[in-house]
């Protein structure tokens, strides 16, 4: 069949949005008619190069659909099922599903290919050859065949363009402050970067009970709206935080520092390690240019003051349980989702939706498929 796509040809260059051919679903895939796909960051990294993938691909990783058809041998979904997926697939068996980190689940090994496991393609186009799907996805696409290892089944009564972004973003910060961070009440925690990621390590660590939930980015508007998501302190630089810190521990330091900046420098890291105090973490979430060392800090005050730097994927979260406890928590009115929509794009406005992100003008934006 035919689809709408927006592909990425290589570094640098807008998405171009064509008309491709996609494969029926084979063996344990799905045909997904793809509702909504958020805006994330991890995509800009494709093209300014700080996710090295094979071009041409179809972006999109953050995405919520219904079941259109089903392969041969498929059991975790069935056509008409409304799923989210996840941008990291987990097939339930390998060592670390096993025993539950499912977000680091072997079959993730070609996301950034584009592939299916097996190396195979589902999009294709006379001119290009075979195009890869992000993450597995293409979600900046109409139509998409995906792996139903990266399909999890979501309440058909909730909105699918709300329900799209615990595919992502809100899993991978609110992990990032509850799972890898390890928030507790009392805590205070120091959070750098306020996009679709960081804004969600905000709900994480007020859910979890931070006393103090101190925010730093550049954008009063980022500020403003962290302010509105239960931060209790929002400054603009490192340094007027880390004065903060000082006075509300007295001296003490912070208990967690999380790192979810778009594009993560040495000095982030660096602001982040000074901020904490003895026994404390710093959660590094957002990425660079993997050829970039962005972590260069004192050996000593590492070990004198038993500090602990880690990273974190997909908020430590595992897929299959956490995304669908979340949309139950957001039912509940316990997490909040319609409020982190800033905007709503058509496929033929993602470029203008991803040069909001880049100028700080929205927190999440999503392709609305219905408009």
């Amino acid at each position: 069949m035919k689809t709408r796509a927006a592909v990425l040809t290589g570094y640098h260059t807008p998405f171009d949005i064509r008309e491709i051919e996609l494969d029926e679903p084979g063996p344990n895939e799905v045909l997904l008619k793809v509702s909504a796909a958020g805006l994330c960051h991890s995509d800009l990294h494709m093209i300014d190069g700080d996710n090295v993938v094979r071009f041409p691909i179809v972006g999109g990783h953050e995405a919520a659909g219904i079941v259109e058809r089903v392969g041969p041998g498929v059991t975790r979904v069935a056509e008409g099922d409304h799923v989210v997926c996840s941008f990291i697939p987990s097939c339930g068996k390998c060592r670390y599903c096993s025993t539950g980190k499912q977000n680091l689940c072997n079959m993730g090994a070609t996301i950034l290919e584009g592939s299916m496991p097996d190396g195979t393609f589902r999009m294709h186009d006379a001119e290009l050859g075979d195009i890869g799907a992000f993450c597995m996805l293409g979600a900046f696409s109409e139509y998409a065949t995906v792996s139903e290892l990266s399909c999890v089944k979501v309440d058909d009564w909730l909105p699918l363009d709300k329900a799209v972004l615990v595919g992502c973003g809100v899993p991978t910060g609110y992990g990032s402050a509850v799972n890898a961070g390890e928030v507790r009440p009392g805590d205070t925690t120091v959070i750098y970067g306020i996009g679709g990621v960081g804004i969600n390590a905000v709900q994480g660590a007020v859910h979890a009970g931070a006393k103090n939930v101190i925010v730093v980015d550049p954008v009063a508007f980022k500020r403003d709206t962290a302010l509105e998501f239960g931060a209790t302190h929002a400054f603009a630089t490192a340094e007027e935080a880390a004065a903060a810190v000082r006075e509300l521990t007295w001296g003490e330091g912070a208990d967690q520092a999380i790192c979810v900046v778009g594009v993560m420098t040495e000095q982030v890291i660096a602001d982040a390690f000074a901020v904490i105090g003895k026994g404390s973490t710093v959660v590094v979430t957002g990425v660079a240019n993997p050829e970039n060392l962005t972590v260069h800090v004192s050996g000593s005050d590492l070990v004198f003051n038993q500090k602990t730097i880690k990273g974190t994927l997909f908020g430590s979260s595992n897929p299959q349980y956490d995304i669908v406890k979340m949309l139950r928590m957001y039912d509940a009115g316990q997490l909040k989702l319609d409020e982190l929509i800033t905007a709503r794009y058509t496929l033929d406005e993602i470029n203008e939706g991803y040069q909001d992100l880049r100028d700080g003008k929205i927190i999440r934006g999503i392709i609305d498929y219905s408009k």
